[in-house]
């Protein structure tokens, strides 16, 4: 919702009069000065929207105001003085409208387009959001990372490297929205006040790593547009791609990382497959590029890679994780009920070579528990066991 300033305002005064708090206004403004307001500038309220109400006989602002129980002054705020004057039966005002319900919420199927719509909607009702495109997918989607809080502690979550767990990225989705309406509202999470970790941290969230792979085990080999031919060849013909782990190309991004990746491109597939085939070479495709490129421009203190399934994760690689790891995973073990398991004879993945580039804490978090790709009737269950660990995220 956006507001016009006017003689004598402040971001304090807004902050109070909408109860949201300063941080969260300044985070959505900030083309702004907190000290100085020019008259007529237009600031981002986040948290509201707003609703149409029709003017009825004998009604004024005060009484609207009476009857919805808004302070008077956000309705003149949102209408003009001119409007204010000369009410007229019949006519249309701007209400003010505290957003208190969940924006993502339709979790099946969850396609590319699903996410962008959430994505938009969710950066309309809270403009302190910030969001990035990293790059672009073989076919040209965008790969957007979504970034909260204004803090120096730098903390990162991805989804969907793999294209059929693609549940992976409601869950992301789900926590960003559960996250901004518990800033607005000023509500605890799991007994959690937000606010001070948003001042601490910039989350990153990457929901949807592979988005041209999620769509095709969605809707099959039409979604993959001129790579139509390519992916039911590898496919050996077969129109079910529920099995598919690859990229469009055929290639799998968390076997893309040059993290021992010789070890296993020599007992992984030679050529194009639905999964496991690391290409010829790492970092070749456009996806792991794009999250190579992320991570070393900002090197996060800690970083999650989410997966299915298993309800265990992964941390280290050749013993160059730090000691930080150690206290991280008893508490995500703690927090989740999944297993912690420090090692396993895998390589070349994001959080290898996160670790080994770094030496910050990475993670490999396998969501659920079933075979690929897990039933959306798992997801609370799911989002349940992994909200602890990405508030833990936040607060270690």
């Amino acid at each position: 919702m956006r507001i016009t300033v006017r003689p004598n305002d402040s971001l304090w005064y807004y902050s109070q009069l909408f109860n949201i708090p300063l941080p969260l206004l300044l985070a959505a403004n900030p083309h702004l000065s907190a000290v100085s307001l020019q008259i007529g500038q237009q600031i981002n309220i986040p948290g509201y929207e707003t609703a149409s109400y029709t003017i009825q006989v004998h009604d004024s602002f005060w009484k609207i105001s009476k009857q919805q129980q808004i302070p008077l002054d956000q309705l003149l705020l949102l209408n003009t003085a001119s409007i204010a004057d000369n009410l007229q039966p019949g006519q249309s005002i701007a209400s003010p409208v505290r957003v208190q319900h969940a924006i993502v919420t339709d979790v099946t199927e969850y396609s590319y387009a699903k996410m962008q719509a959430d994505i938009d909607k969710l950066i309309e009702v809270y403009p302190f959001i910030q969001k990035n495109v990293i790059g672009q997918t073989v076919l040209g989607k965008e790969i957007i990372e979504l970034q909260f809080g204004t803090g120096a502690r730098k903390k990162h979550i991805n989804g969907a490297f793999h294209a059929n767990e693609w549940i992976t990225t409601p869950v992301i989705m789900q926590f960003a929205n559960q996250y901004a309406l518990a800033l607005t509202n000023q509500q605890p999470i799991n007994g959690l006040d937000m606010l001070p970790y948003f001042s601490q941290n910039t989350l990153s969230l990457v929901p949807m790593v592979n988005a041209d792979g999620v769509d095709l085990v969605l809707f099959g080999a039409e979604a993959a547009g001129d790579k139509q031919e390519s992916v039911l060849e590898i496919n050996q013909g077969n129109q079910d791609f529920s099995d598919w782990k690859a990229n469009i190309n055929g290639v799998d991004l968390n076997n893309q990382f040059p993290a021992l990746w010789e070890i296993d491109a020599a007992r992984k597939p030679d050529s194009p497959q639905p999964r496991d085939f690391p290409d010829y070479a790492p970092l070749t495709e456009p996806e792991s590029i794009a999250m190579a490129e992320l991570a070393q421009q900002q090197p996060f203190d800690i970083m999650n890679a989410f997966h299915t399934q298993g309800q265990e994760f992964y941390w280290g690689i050749q013993r160059l994780e730090p000691a930080a790891s150690y206290v991280i995973a008893d508490e995500y073990e703690r927090v989740s009920g999944y297993k912690s398991v420090q090692y396993v004879d895998s390589f070349s993945g994001y959080k290898d070579w996160f670790i080994q580039e770094f030496r910050h804490p990475g993670f490999t978090v396998e969501l659920g528990l079933g075979v690929n790709p897990l039933p959306i009737s798992q997801f609370d269950e799911i989002y349940a066991d992994t909200l602890g660990i990405m508030l833990a995220t936040l607060y270690m």
